[in-house]
């Protein structure tokens, strides 16, 4: 199965769409580099709509106590209810627990059109 979900142009660098695939609620994310990815649209901590939160970035430490560098600028997924941080780069993946990641659908772009399919 695949279907068109939406056209490149509507989604700019940074940010994200809601859509549906197969009957299940999905969230297309354009990455800062312009890359776009496609995830399921539920957290998997308590089922909040990611799509309601935000793409940013995130902070790193450093070698000093304290310090810290804020770097992947949009390109985390931020969840709006409890803000678990999932990196779209690096297939879904939760920052703080990379064991846990979510669930990621396959897609491909032709002619600005952002198929997924099963």
């Amino acid at each position: 199965m695949q279907k068109v979900i939406a056209q490149t142009e509507d989604i700019p660098p940074g940010e994200m769409m809601e859509a549906e695939f197969d009957g299940r609620p999905i969230v297309i994310c354009r990455a800062a580099d312009g890359e776009f990815h496609a995830f399921t649209n539920l957290c998997p901590h308590q089922g909040a709509p990611l799509s309601k939160g935000k793409l940013c970035g995130a902070p790193e430490p450093t070698d000093y106590v304290g310090e810290y560098n804020y770097k992947n600028e949009g390109n985390i997924l931020r969840c709006p209810w409890h803000g678990r941080e999932f990196d779209i780069k690096n297939h879904g993946r939760m920052l703080a627990n990379d064991k846990q990641k979510l669930r990621e659908y396959k897609l491909f772009i032709e002619d600005g059109n952002i198929t997924l399919y099963k």
